[in-house]
C-alpha cells in the first residue's frame, strides 16, 4: 500500500523488538520521528491511552529498516519496467523474451533488457546484434549484461550511435568502455515525466523490501546531475513517503576547483565517488587483474590510474567530502592504494583520515591488502549476494579466474575481523533489492571460513550504512534514535549460538542477543508488513 503520512505517536506491541538496549522487548513506542521508549508488553498498557494509534504486532518482528548502501536508482526503475532476462535459463530463451516484448510492446524507442547472464546457459554465450535484429524485427534493442559493464545491441541501434567508431565495440554488437557508455546513455534517454516517475518506482520498490535508506551512486552514462539533484529532492522530507538517500557522484576531479563546481551543482553531496570506476567487472572481463583472466586472453581494463586517483583524493579532501571509487580487481586496488598513499604524503593523514576514502566492491584483497586497508583507513561497500550469484567452485568467478582464485573472492569474515567498517549493497539492478537475501549471502559465504554471524552481517546491512555515510548514531532501535524501522512477518525466530549459527528460538531460551528471523534454505523469507522512515510510514501492509 502506499505510504501514510507520520501520526503524532504510535505503539507497537505484542511482537518482537530487535534491540541491544533490550534484547527482550516486545513493545516499541515512537512519538514524533523518535523511538519514545521500548520495553516489555505488560508495561505497555500506560502508553496505549496515549497513543494515536496502537498497533497489534501479533508476533511480528519490529527491527532497524535497512540501508542498501549501493543502488542505481534510475536503473532500477528502467529495469522493473523492461524485459527482465534474469532468470533467462539459455540464449534461445533470452531471444523469445525479446520476441515476446518487441511484439507486444509498439512504439519506437529502444527496447530494454536487463540481467543475462551467459555463464550458466547451455550455449555458453550471449546474444549477437544479428539474433536480436531477427528477435526484435529491426527495431532499436539495448540488453544489459547482468553487471551492466556490458552490454548487446542491435543494428539499428548501433548505427544511429555510431558505435563501431568507439573504443569497446565488437562487430557481434557486444559493447563495453566507451561503446557502451554512449549505448548506455541513449538507453535512458527520456523524458522528465518518466524519470521522476522511475525514480519513484524504485524507491517504492526498496521501501516494501524494509530499505529505509538507499547510497545512490549515479555518475556520467549512469544518470544526469540534475537527476541527483531530483533525487535528492524527492527524498529529502520524510513526508514525501520515501526512503532516505545518500548521494554520491562519480565524476573525476584534478583539482579542488572541479570538486567544488560539482558539488555545486549537486548540493547535498555526501561523497565524490561510488561509480567513480578505476577498472570494471568479472563478469565482463573488464575488471583489472594481476594475472589473466584463465577463459580468455587479456587482464581487464584500468580506467584510472594512481597519479588520477590521488588527484581526486586530494581535490575530494580539499573540498571538504568524502572521496571514493569503485574498485574489483587485485590490479586495480593495487592502484588504489598507490594513488591513497600518495595523497596521503601530500595532504597528510589526518586530512584524508577526516573526510575519509570509500570503497565499492573491493572484491579481491588479499592479506597485503588488507593490511594497508586497515593502516589507511579505507571504508567498504561490499555485495555480499555477489558470491550467492556468482561464487562457488562452479560458479562465473571460478569459469573466469580458475577455482584457486575465485576462492579468495570477497573475503567478508576477514575484512570484518580486521575491523574495516563494513555495508551491504546490492547495487542494483546487477541484484535485486532484498536485504535479507544479502545477510543470508554473508551468513552462508561459499567459502566457509569467510562466514559473518547473521549478528554482524545484520549490522552491516544496517547500521553500517549509517556509519559509512558518517551517521554513526543511527542504526539501531533504542531511546532518542530515528524511528527507522521495519516490521516483519517471520515462520521462525532464532538465537545466534556463540559460535555464530542460528538457532530456532522458543519462549524458553534464553536470549542474549536480539533475535532475529531464521534464515536457510528451508525457511520462508521474512515478509516486510510495514516499513518506516522517521516516524512515516512508507509501506504498510498491516491494515
Amino acid at each position: 500500500m502506499p505510504y501514510r503520512a507520520r501520526v503524532s505517536s504510535t505503539l507497537y506491541r505484542g511482537g518482537v523488538v530487535h534491540s541491544p538496549a533490550d534484547p527482550f522487548a516486545e513493545a516499541l513506542l515512537v512519538e514524533d520521528g523518535t523511538v519514545a521508549w521500548l520495553g516489555a508488553d505488560d508495561t505497555a498498557d500506560g502508553f496505549a491511552a496515549r497513543a494515536d494509534e496502537v498497533v497489534d504486532l501479533d508476533g511480528a518482528i519490529v527491527t532497524p529498516g535497512f540501508v542498501d548502501a549501493h543502488v542505481h536508482v534510475l536503473e532500477t526503475g528502467m529495469a522493473l519496467e523492461s524485459v527482465d532476462l534474469s532468470t533467462a535459463r539459455s540464449l534461445d530463451e533470452a531471444l523469445g523474451a525479446v520476441r515476446r516484448a518487441a511484439d507486444a510492446r509498439a512504439g519506437d524507442d529502444v527496447l530494454l533488457g536487463f540481467g543475462w547472464d551467459e555463464t550458466g546457459w547451455p550455449e555458453g554465450r550471449g546474444p549477437t546484434r544479428d539474433e536480436l535484429d531477427a528477435a526484435a524485427r529491426g527495431r532499436q534493442v539495448y540488453l544489459a549484461r547482468a553487471d551492466i559493464h556490458s552490454a548487446v545491441v542491435s543494428t539499428s541501434l548501433a548505427e544511429g550511435l555510431g558505435l563501431s567508431r568507439l573504443p569497446g565495440w565488437s562487430a557481434d554488437g557486444r559493447v563495453e568502455r566507451d561503446a557502451h557508455h554512449a549505448a548506455r546513455e541513449a538507453a535512458r534517454s527520456m523524458d522528465p515525466a518518466r524519470r521522476t516517475r522511475l525514480y519513484r518506482l524504485a524507491l517504492e520498490h526498496a521501501a516494501a523490501r524494509g530499505i529505509v535508506s538507499v547510497h545512490e551512486n549515479s555518475a556520467p552514462f549512469i544518470d544526469t546531475r540534475q537527476g541527483l539533484v531530483e533525487l535528492l529532492e524527492l527524498t529529502r522530507d520524510p513526508a514525501g513517503g520515501l526512503p532516505h538517500l545518500v548521494a554520491y557522484r562519480g565524476e573525476a576531479c584534478e583539482t579542488v576547483d572541479d570538486a567544488r563546481e560539482v558539488l555545486a551543482a549537486v548540493p547535498g553531496l555526501t561523497g565524490l565517488g561510488g561509480d567513480l570506476n578505476v577498472d570494471g567487472s568479472i563478469g565482463s572481463r573488464t575488471a583489472a587483474l594481476r594475472a589473466p583472466y584463465v577463459d580468455a586472453p587479456g587482464d581487464g581494463v584500468l580506467h584510472l590510474t594512481a597519479e588520477r586517483i590521488a588527484n581526486h583524493i586530494t581535490s575530494a579532501s580539499r573540498a571538504g567530502v568524502q572521496a571514493g571509487f569503485h574498485v574489483i580487481g587485485d590490479r586495480a586496488m593495487d592502484e588504489v592504494l598507490i594513488g591513497l598513499r600518495a595523497a596521503i604524503d601530500v595532504e597528510g593523514p589526518a586530512a584524508i583520515a577526516r573526510t575519509g576514502v570509500r570503497l565499492e566492491h573491493a572484491e579481491m584483497v588479499d592479506a597485503p591488502t588488507l593490511a594497508a586497508l586497515v593502516l589507511l583507513g579505507v571504508r567498504l561497500s561490499v555485495q555480499p549476494a555477489f558470491d550467492a550469484a556468482w561464487g562457488g567452485p562452479d560458479g562465473m568467478y571460478a569459469a573466469r579466474l580458475g577455482r584457486a582464485r575465485a576462492a579468495a573472492l570477497n573475503p567478508l569474515a576477514d575484512l570484518a575481523g580486521a575491523g574495516i567498517p563494513l555495508a551491504f549493497g546490492s547495487d542494483a539492478p546487477v541484484t535485486p533489492l532484498d536485504p535479507w537475501a544479502g545477510v543470508r549471502a554473508a551468513v552462508e559465504h561459499h567459502a566457509s571460513e569467510q562466514r559473518l554471524s547473521a549478528r554482524a552481517a545484520f549490522r552491516a546491512a544496517t547500521r553500517g550504512g549509517w556509519r559509512l555515510a558518517g551517521m554513526d548514531h543511527i542504526g539501531e532501535l533504542r531511546v532518542g534514535a530515528p524511528a527507522h524501522l521495519a516490521i516483519w512477518r517471520a515462520e521462525h525466530l532464532a538465537v545466534q549460538a556463540p559460535d555464530g549459527r542460528l538457532s530456532a528460538w522458543s519462549p524458553d531460551a534464553q536470549a542474549g542477543t536480539p533475535l532475529l528471523p531464521l534464515l536457510g534454505a528451508n525457511e520462508v523469507p521474512p515478509r516486510c508488513l510495514r516499513t518506516v522512515r522517521d516516524g512515516v510510514v512508507l509501506f504498510d501492509s498491516l491494515a
